[in-house]
């Protein structure tokens, strides 16, 4: 072997040996990586949102400076809605209405609804496999598909980026293996230098009507004796919350269950009358209500029908 052949051989050895050494190994470090690169990436792009069918096309810049969100979604179809973020306060820009409603979010994604939490359960209600390597928004990307173990939860699947682990594109699959709903990136920057005019509205609001949301008054985290007898293995209490509602003054209790990926919230208030247990589906999620004791009981989740009436019909006071 000539000197420049060998040279060339060695370069390519390293150059393998680094890349296979930079990529995780595991699911588990997959989903380290994108848990990492969600909480710390600024990222500029568009993104192609489905569901049901239905298709919407998303510009969107986003970064996080001392641990706050700032972000700006822009509609590029209808009536060309823009979200404004600064931390937990978002505005929604109506520009066909002249109208920005003020809202308050907590830990809300506008892009991602699922994805994988500390609190996943490995080897208990999912497996994680990794798939291929393929290319989104002309990035390199390593395909993961979560898969339950039970009728009562979605599967997903995941495509990170290999350089960093950022989501590029994400599906919930409903129990026929099919996408419920997808999420993807037709083209992204990451970690771009977001300038101030990227993140502030593309409009001015000067003679737009300002609109508050409506607060919550008296909620607050409480314990309860309300509890469910029978849930789906790996689901768990997250949190109790208690408000008021400001129509009837009613005391409505949230309970909030989750295995990790999949989430459920059951809410539960006084009812007069005892109607028929009825299921709904708005969207890819799905609800079931049912009265016991004078209650009405509403399990709602981006889960198959079978959970939520499950967890509805399995709630009692103890």
């Amino acid at each position: 072997m000539s000197l420049h052949k060998h040279v060339l051989s060695l370069i390519l050895v390293a150059a393998t040996g680094s890349s296979v050494a930079a990529e995780p190994g595991s699911p588990e470090d997959w989903l380290d990586r994108m848990a990492n690169a969600v909480q710390s990436l600024s990222y500029e792009g568009t993104v192609v949102r489905i569901s049901n069918g239905e298709a919407e096309s998303l510009k969107v810049a986003h970064t996080i400076v001392d641990g706050v969100v700032r972000e700006r979604v822009v509609a590029q179809e209808g009536n060309g809605l823009e979200i404004v973020r600064n931390g937990n306060e978002v505005h929604c820009i109506l520009p066909d209405r002249k109208i920005v409603r003020v809202e308050q979010w907590n830990d809300q994604s506008t892009l991602f609804s699922t994805l994988p939490t500390s609190d996943l359960s490995l080897g208990n209600e999912y497996d994680v496999v990794i798939r291929r390597k393929s290319r989104v928004a002309g990035r390199e990307a390593m395909e993961l598909a979560i898969r339950p173990h039970d009728p009562y939860r979605y599967g997903h699947r995941l495509w990170l980026d290999t350089e960093t682990g950022f989501p590029l594109q994400t599906q919930l699959i409903g129990e026929d293996g099919e996408p419920l709903e997808q999420v993807k990136f037709a083209e992204i920057s990451l970690d771009p230098a977001l300038s101030p005019a990227a993140l502030a509205p593309s409009l001015a609001l000067d003679d737009f009507t300002w609109l508050s949301a409506p607060g919550k008054p008296g909620r607050k985290d409480v314990s309860t004796d309300w509890v469910a007898a029978d849930l789906p293995a790996g689901f768990r209490v997250v949190s109790t919350e208690e408000e008021h509602l400001e129509d009837s003054g009613k005391r409505v209790v949230h309970i909030l269950y989750s295995d990790g990926l999949a989430s459920v919230s059951a809410f539960i208030v006084a009812a007069d009358s005892e109607p028929a247990p009825r299921a709904a589906l708005l969207g890819t999620s799905n609800s079931y209500s049912v009265q016991h004791d004078g209650y009405r009981i509403t399990a709602m989740g981006q889960v198959p029908a079978a959970t939520v009436e499950r967890i509805a019909q399995s709630l009692t006071l103890r």
